[in-house]
Order: C-alpha cells, then sequence, then structure tokens
C-alpha cells in the first residue's frame, strides 16, 4: 500500500528517495517528469533540491535560475534560488534572494527560516536573531529550536566569530587597500614598523616572519625588507587571493589564526597583528600559541584598539577592545615581556581617529 501510495505522489517518492541516500535516483525520476512537461512549480523545487542533495550544485543553480525567471513574484521560487545559491557557495547572493522572497511575501516561514541559516553562516547572529524572531510559534520548522541554539551560541562567543570575519573580508577585499588607506587612513602596518626599528628588532636582523590577519599583504609589504621568509595567514580567501597578487609572501594559507598557531611546527622571529586582535575578545588562546611559534628573542608586534580601566569589551562597531592592565596580564601569562607599548591611532572612523596601542612583546 504504501509503495502503491508513493506511486500516485512521484513528489513524495523522490522524497523518499532523498531520505534513503539515493539523491540521484530521486533526480533521475524528477528529471523524467520535468521532461514529459509534469508538474509547476513544486517540482521545479523539488528537482533543485534533489540536485543539491546529489552534489550537483551548478546544475541545481540553473534551473532554480529558470524557475524565478518563469515564477518572479512567487517567493518559493525565490526561495529555491537562494537555496541553490547558498550550496554553490554564493553567499552573499543567497542572502539577497531570501530578503527578495520576504519582500514579496513578508509572512514566508521558508523564506525566514532559510535568510536566518544564512545569516548565521555569515556570522551575523544578530540578524539571524531578527529574521527569525517573527516566526509564530504554531508554525515554526522542526529545527528551529536548533538554529535558535546556535545563534544563542554565537552570542555568547568571547570572539567575532570566523564566519562573520570570513565573509566581512571577503566582501571588502575588492577594495580593501583603497577604502582602509584613503577612507579610514590606516597606519597599522607603519606604525608596527616604527615600533619594530623603536625596539631595535631591525638592528639585529630578522629570518622567518609570520603575518597574522595578512589580509591584502599591507603589513607584509611593510616588513618584506627584513625578511628571510615571510608567511601569512588569514580567514578569508579573497584577501588571500589579493595577498598572493602582491608576490611578496613565500606562503599563503586560509586558516583560522588561533588554529594555525596551534598546528604549525614552523618557529618565527617576528610574528604580525596589524589590526587583527580586533576581531578577538579573549586573547589566552592566542597569546599561548604565539609564545609556542617564537624563536627564542622572538618578537610579536600587535595594534587593537583601547579600553580604558580593565578586560576587554565589543565596541558598538563589533571590533573588540583591550585594556593595557588586560595586555600586560596576558602576556605575563604567556610568559612574553613586554619591550614596547604605544598609545596610537592605527585608523579612522568617521573621520575620527581611534584610540589604540602599539605592542611588542618578546620571548626570553
Amino acid at each position: 500500500m504504501a509503495n502503491a501510495r508513493l506511486d500516485n505522489d512521484p513528489l513524495g517518492k523522490a522524497d523518499a528517495l532523498i531520505e534513503a541516500g539515493r539523491p540521484e535516483d530521486a533526480v533521475a525520476l524528477l528529471e523524467r517528469l520535468h521532461e514529459e512537461g509534469r508538474g509547476g512549480l513544486l517540482l521545479q523545487t523539488a528537482r533543485v533540491r534533489a540536485l543539491i542533495r546529489a552534489g550537483r550544485r551548478q546544475r541545481a543553480l540553473d534551473v532554480a535560475r529558470d524557475a524565478a525567471m518563469l515564477y518572479p513574484s512567487v517567493a518559493t521560487a525565490i526561495v529555491t534560488l537562494g537555496e541553490a545559491l547558498l550550496a554553490a557557495g554564493h553567499l552573499a547572493t543567497a542572502i539577497g534572494e531570501f530578503q527578495r522572497a520576504l519582500r514579496l511575501d513578508p509572512d514566508n516561514v521558508e523564506a525566514r527560516y532559510a535568510l536566518g541559516w544564512a545569516w548565521l553562516e555569515a556570522g551575523e547572529w544578530e540578524k539571524a536573531r531578527d529574521a527569525i524572531e517573527p516566526i509564530p510559534p504554531h508554525r515554526a520548522p522542526p529545527d528551529l529550536d536548533v538554529l535558535s541554539a546556535h545563534i544563542c551560541h554565537m552570542s555568547s562567543e568571547s570572539r567575532s566569530n570566523a564566519r562573520y570575519v570570513r565573509h566581512l573580508f571577503d566582501q571588502f577585499s575588492h577594495d580593501y587597500d583603497e577604502r582602509m588607506l584613503e577612507k579610514l587612513g590606516y597606519t597599522a602596518p607603519q606604525i608596527l614598523r616604527s615600533l619594530a626599528e623603536l625596539v631595535g628588532l631591525t638592528r639585529r636582523g630578522i629570518g622567518t616572519i609570520l603575518d597574522l590577519g595578512c589580509g591584502t599583504g599591507l603589513a607584509g609589504a611593510m616588513f618584506r625588507d627584513y625578511a628571510k621568509r615571510l608567511e601569512g595567514i588569514d580567514l578569508s580567501p579573497q584577501m588571500i587571493e589579493k595577498a598572493r597578487e602582491r608576490g611578496i609572501y613565500d606562503d599563503l594559507r586560509v586558516v583560522d589564526i588561533e588554529q594555525a598557531l596551534n598546528e604549525v611546527v614552523r618557529r618565527y622571529d617576528l610574528i604580525l597583528a596589524a589590526d587583527t586582535l580586533v576581531y578577538l575578545g579573549n586573547l589566552d588562546s592566542l597569546f599561548a600559541g604565539v609564545a609556542k611559534r617564537l624563536s627564542k628573542e622572538g618578537a610579536f608586534l600587535f595594534t587593537v584598539e583601547r579600553k580604558d580601566g580593565d578586560g576587554f569589551e565589543l565596541g558598538p562597531k563589533r571590533r573588540w577592545r583591550h585594556s593595557e592592565t588586560y595586555l600586560r596580564a596576558e602576556a605575563e601569562r604567556a610568559g612574553l615581556d613586554v619591550a614596547g607599548f604605544l598609545a596610537c591611532h592605527p585608523r579612522t572612523e568617521a573621520g575620527v581617529p581611534v584610540e589604540g596601542y602599539a605592542v611588542a612583546l618578546t620571548k626570553l
């Protein structure tokens, strides 16, 4: 009887095949129905989702785009396009499509749920929360509580979420240098170079340098003439590609900086972090990792934004601020000596200089 019911419900049969781990069979069934001219938007939506599950992301995207063109005013078609874009790795565009679906139908639960997951993938927990908040309990998807739990966890993290940082800098990569240098008066690399000279690093020579959160390579370029070997790591693949275009790095990796410091076995004479630690609140793990990776008498140079008093806090621009007492205490805990500690203005915000510190720590 169950098989007979499924034969009369081909979309249900396709769902059953997917749940049984047979997405290609579901694709074959749905493609045959499409060729026979059967079904409308529901069939196209099912085709897209089966293709995604089968790992055929580009084909899914092509089908979803065709459906969105046929049904441009139907929120379901636009949500399906967003899902295909998300599966294909086009996060920002997917978010835009989910938002478009909600403009067409503000009460569309499917769109709100999908947008919540997409914003979470981007590390934007506040926007994820705002997306799903209007969903009434009686219409809540089965996994809404799972999404809510992820949002709650992300909101309590003592560092900026890695997905948020990656998404942010992927978005900025195409005009990052212009934005930072011309619009924000970014001088952190120059400040660190001056600090290196002030504490005598340049007089005794530097061998291997690791640039944490290297971005497009602005700090690396400032120190390339001191390095026998220069390596850079960053969370953003797009920023790494921009850094690679400079041709100054001996090695570049897309990786979280805390993870990299625990993985890499090479020791460095100098580790840089220009405007990078503003995306970390608690620096305990970072400082411990740096201490393990510095060679004897090696140095760690970094800039941060200033917090008065003690501890650290998240500022209104979602950038972390650190106090002098906190930085000195964490340095001591990690076994690092404070060789230099300067007040500085590493950048501006809305034309106003941002108060910060430039710090030099050494490993004795």
